[in-house]
C-alpha cells in the first residue's frame, strides 16, 4: 500500500504532538507535602547566595546587595500570596502557573534541598 505524502505528514505531526504532550505531562511535578516551617534567617542567606538560591539575581529584596530587576520585587508577599503554601508552589515550579516563566523551578528540579526550600519560603514569606 502506497502512503501519500499528505497522510504521512499528518501522521508525523500527530506523533510529534503526542510526544510533546507526553513530555510536558512528565515534566510537571507536583509539590510534595512539605513541612514549611523553615528558618527565615537561613532562608535569607540562601536567597542572597549567588551560588545557591540566588533570588537576588532577578528580584529586588529588602537589604539585598546588587539586586536584579527581571522578576517582580519581593515585597508585600503575604498580600500577594494568601497562604504560605501558595507562595511555596510558586517557588517550587513557577511554570505550573505560567509556562513562560523564566524562574527556575527550585523545588521540582531539586536546586534546593527540602530544608533549604522551606527556609527560603519562610524568608520570602516575611517580606
Amino acid at each position: 500500500m502506497m502512503m501519500s505524502f499528505g497522510s504521512s505528514r499528518a501522521r508525523l505531526l500527530a506523533l510529534s504532538l503526542g510526544l510533546s504532550t507526553l513530555a510536558v505531562g512528565v515534566a510537571h511535578a507536583e509539590m510534595p507535602g512539605l513541612e514549611l516551617d523553615g528558618d527565615a534567617a537561613a532562608g535569607k542567606k540562601i536567597a542572597n547566595d549567588r551560588a545557591k538560591g540566588n533570588c537576588v539575581a532577578c528580584h529586588i529584596m529588602a537589604d539585598a546587595e546588587s539586586p536584579g530587576a527581571i522578576g517582580p520585587a519581593l515585597i508585600a508577599m503575604q498580600t500577594r500570596f494568601p497562604s504560605k503554601e501558595e507562595l511555596a508552589v510558586q517557588i517550587w515550579d513557577a511554570t505550573a502557573k505560567n509556562p513562560e516563566a523564566v524562574m527556575p523551578p527550585f523545588g521540582k528540579h531539586e536546586i534546593l534541598t527540602q530544608k533549604e526550600f522551606a527556609d527560603v519560603v519562610e524568608y520570602i514569606w516575611t517580606l
